[in-house]
């Protein structure tokens, strides 16, 4: 196993801890939870295979539904964000082709990266509590919930790779 394979399987499990045994446990303002367990599709190197992405980020996603008893919601929705990552980037750097081996998400301008984890954050927050609350009478809450909890994630995602990238 190379040192990339190593960093990638203990933010893994450190993400997976930190989510259950902290994160799960704040309920700001009585129902915003952060979800910084997303981080590992942000800082997953866009060089490697895709289809460990997306395995990946289905067990990530299944192990916090495990504890959280939600049922597959983030296991579905970290999915669909690890199969959009690379459009999604290509659509905010601007190019329609992307060279994998230079692009690192950390060295990306400032905008463009917050610009990157907002969209990717607010459609997994959006399919989370979309697929927990499916009905059209709860439409209000699905917005409120998202726009709160995708804020509170952002920022803490930003201080977190503001604390990483300072360390590389």
């Amino acid at each position: 196993m190379n040192n990339d394979t190593i960093n990638t399987a203990i933010l893994f499990i450190s993400l997976v801890l930190l989510q259950i045994i902290v994160l799960n446990n704040i309920n700001f303002l009585g129902y915003i939870n952060p979800y910084l367990y997303i981080l590992f599709i942000f800082f997953y190197p866009i060089k490697k295979l895709d289809h460990i992405l997306l395995l990946s980020s289905f067990f990530i996603g299944l192990f916090i539904d495990f504890f959280l008893n939600s049922g597959g919601v983030n296991a579905a929705a970290t999915l669909f964000i690890a199969y959009i990552r690379i459009p999604v980037l290509k659509a905010v750097i601007g190019k329609r082709e992307i060279d994998y081996s230079t692009i690192h998400i950390r060295k990306l301008p400032f905008f463009k990266t917050y610009f990157y984890i907002a969209i990717l954050t607010i459609i997994h927050h959006l399919i989370v509590f979309g697929l927990e609350y499916f009905k059209w009478d709860s439409f209000g809450i699905i917005i409120q919930k998202t726009l709160l909890t995708s804020i509170f994630t952002i920022i803490l995602i930003m201080i977190s790779f503001t604390f990483i990238s300072r360390n590389k």
